[in-house]
């Protein structure tokens, strides 16, 4: 399952960034979104756009819904953001989402910025007997990519 997440993270970085060279910064977050849904998918990739997610109360009450830009194979939450920078709020914002639907690995990338951001997220639970609401953030990875194959990233 650990090679399968890390392959998913390659594609979706490779997919991204030939997304960021071709079109640019300057569009809307949903040329991005669905320009990244439309390349994963024809890579026979299956990929959720626009999935929702329950949060739940403690007692299980749904007290309200997210929607995640992507899901990609039931295993990775990929939130897109066509922004100068990336933001403590749009960190939140995926933490969240991993916290509500349970899925240990998430993606935050940026398209809005001069240079393709991606930052991965890995929630795990720090205990196994531990409830879902103790889970803790145990990975935060940050490529900024200049450049793509041999190239160095900062």
């Amino acid at each position: 399952m650990k090679d399968r997440i890390f392959q998913l993270c390659d594609i979706v970085r490779e997919t991204g960034f030939a997304i960021h060279r071709y079109h640019g910064p300057g569009h809307l977050e949903q040329v991005y979104e669905r320009a990244l849904f439309h390349r994963l998918q024809k890579l026979g990739l299956e990929v959720k756009f626009q999935h929702p997610l329950a949060v739940y109360d403690e007692d299980g009450t749904i007290l309200g819904e997210y929607f995640a830009d992507l899901v990609i194979e039931n295993c990775l939450i990929v939130e897109l953001k066509a922004a100068r920078a990336i933001a403590d709020e749009h960190v939140a914002q995926v933490l969240g989402y991993l916290r509500a639907s349970r899925i240990e690995h998430g993606l935050l990338i940026n398209f809005g910025a001069g240079k393709f951001s991606i930052k991965k997220f890995v929630m795990s639970d720090a205990n196994p007997s531990s409830s879902a609401s103790k889970r803790t953030l145990v990975s935060l990875f940050f490529a900024s990519l200049c450049g793509f194959c041999g190239q160095s990233i900062p």
